[in-house]
């Protein structure tokens, strides 16, 4: 098998099993604001990796980030309106 391919497979798998056993055994131990950013941080990664990857249109042209930088601000304006209108 290709070393690239293998390094490719084997990261994204680490990286996760990684992360998930640190959440595991540290969720009790966590200050609660701690987990509010770094629940936030994962969401907005999310976020980003949908509207960049899978969806093919926003990220095609020759302006490709301002399909991601509308998504980002009507994200933004949304959260707003969703706390003072509660």
């Amino acid at each position: 098998m290709n070393s690239a391919i293998l390094t490719g497979l084997i990261i994204p798998f680490a990286g996760t099993a990684l992360g998930s056993a640190f959440v595991f055994f540290m969720r009790r131990e966590m200050p609660a604001l701690l987990q509010k950013t770094l629940l936030g941080f994962a969401s907005g990664v999310m976020l980003y990796v949908v509207v960049e990857e899978l969806v093919p249109e926003a990220s095609e042209g020759e302006h490709s980030n301002l399909g991601t930088i509308g998504f980002a601000l009507g994200f933004a304006l949304m959260m707003v309106l969703d706390v003072l209108l509660g």
